[in-house]
């Protein structure tokens, strides 16, 4: 009979202590040797400076670390370092990541592959050139510095610097950076874009350009998703629409807000919000909120809830006002404008004595001509004060109500009235009004200040026109 004796629980605890050290430095052998980089070539010397091993690698050189692959010229590499100097061709793969430089460096303590030389990326979707790049493979991210230049499918992106994300498809840039695509183009201090959704988010000194339809818009910051064919300009919002060979002519649309949103589908729709200041030539508005469709030129404003004021248009010395007001252009100008609920029209009939003729009912239409105010239509419960006169001088006034009218005018001057419908009206001769021209007034009379001028536009913002010359995307005079 064969007696197998068990071996002492002692020598069975020291033996597998034994094992777990070995199997512990066997994982320490193959991470360090993970970590270490390779160099092989046609021909190696080798030598010591400073107590550090250096070996030097000429032709056909091929260095691995891991996945990752380099190839060049020549490479020196220090051991004790774990680094390696690229001479030559340099070319770093990583799956799909290509570096192409004519010299660089690669520390393989902390993959980082760098070069001040100049530098191009590409990862099958983007390109990416500067004149220095640090990509680092732990991260998967890449930093670029100098004339960068990021290319896609749709656009340009330049930039002082710029990171890249590659997992995210993201990139980061700042410095007097532009984005280009087929129809506009971007310029900014800072942005953030993402490759794949193609949205963009900018902050400083925005101006976004659509040089076909000479259209450009100001701001402070920007959200544009391309996903969503939408974008925001928030702060200093600033729009000029150019519709001849120079911006001073008057048919250029300004328009300030503090901030303006963008639609880019089929509706080509703006909308203009807070404290909106519109000029073109000598027409003007004040409003809250505006909507202009680019693509047929309508423009439209209402009353906001809880507002004080009503939107407030200008054309010349005419004031205009109503709940909502629409206008319409046709030929890139004014035909005409519609003024429903509340409305009235208040114009200057002799500056020097106060004298204003006044126009209100439930609905009034302008109507244009070259540019200036030609004829209105005044439609239920029409009341009008206008003033008359004989050979240039003062003649008494006529007060009139009515269910609809019709004024006709001559240098935005009222020269005829015609009523219909249970029309009233009483004359009042000069005796009896002058010194009482303010007795005289429509029940919804009211002079608005804050008319916005091309002056004032020029001088509130002088910093957009001189940015407008020196990009020169329009090359039109200023």
């Amino acid at each position: 009979m064969l007696l197998i004796h068990p071996l002492p629980k002692k020598k069975i605890k020291m033996k597998k202590i034994c094992i777990t050290i070995c199997f512990l430095f066997a994982v320490q052998i193959i991470a360090q040797t993970e970590d270490m980089v390779r160099v092989t070539g046609d021909s190696l010397v080798g030598k010591s400076i400073n107590g550090e091993s250096i070996r030097e690698v000429y032709g056909n050189v091929v260095i691995t670390q891991g996945d990752i692959l380099i190839n060049c010229n020549k490479a020196i590499q220090n051991i004790n370092k774990n680094n390696v100097e690229l001479t030559g061709n340099v070319v770093v793969k990583q799956d799909s990541i290509i570096i192409k430089t004519p010299n660089g460096f690669y520390d393989g303590n902390n993959k980082i592959a760098s070069s001040n030389s100049g530098v191009n990326l590409t990862d099958g979707h983007i390109n990416l050139s500067a004149k220095n790049g640090y990509y680092y493979f732990n991260e998967k991210r890449s930093s670029f510095l100098g004339n960068v230049i990021l290319t896609d499918a749709l656009s340009v992106l330049k930039s002082n610097s710029l990171s890249y994300y590659d997992d995210e498809d993201k990139a980061f840039a700042e410095g007097n950076i532009s984005v280009s695509d087929t129809s506009t183009t971007l310029f900014t201090d800072r942005l953030t874009y993402f490759r794949q959704t193609k949205d963009s988010y900018a902050k400083g000194n925005i101006r976004a350009y659509d040089p076909k339809n000479y259209f450009v818009i100001f701001g402070d910051s920007l959200i544009d998703k391309k996903s969503n064919n939408y974008s925001k300009i928030i702060g200093n919002s600033f729009l000029v629409k150019i519709d001849t060979s120079s911006i001073a002519e008057n048919d250029t649309l300004y328009i300030a807000a503090n901030s303006m949103e963008a639609y880019s589908d089929s509706t080509e729709l703006l909308i203009a919000s807070d404290s909106v200041k519109i000029v073109r030539g000598d027409f003007s508005s004040l409003n809250d909120k505006t909507y202009f469709y680019r693509h047929s030129g309508l423009m439209k404003t209402n009353k906001e809830e809880n507002s004080i004021n009503p939107p407030i248009l200008w054309s010349g010395e005419t004031q205009l006002v109503g709940d909502s007001v629409i206008i319409s252009l046709i030929d890139k100008k004014i035909d005409n404008i519609d003024i429903k609920n509340n409305s009235s029209i208040i114009t200057v009939s002799l500056d020097s004595l106060n004298r204003y003729d006044q126009i209100s009912g439930k609905n009034i239409i302008l109507y244009f001509s070259e540019g200036s105010l030609a004829q209105s239509k005044v439609n239920e419960n029409t009341l009008t004060i206008y003033y008359l006169y004989e050979d240039a001088e003062p003649n008494g006034l006529l007060k009139a109500s009515s269910e609809n009218a019709k004024i006709f005018f001559e240098e935005n001057k009222v020269i005829d009235v015609r009523f219909y419908k249970n029309a009233i009206s009483e004359y009042h001769p000069e005796n009896m009004v002058i010194g009482n021209e303010k007795s005289f007034v429509i029940p919804s009379f009211k002079l608005y200040d804050g008319k916005p001028t091309l002056n004032f536009i020029y001088n509130t913002f002088k910093k957009y026109f001189d940015q407008l010359k020196e990009d020169n995307q329009f090359n039109v005079k200023h």
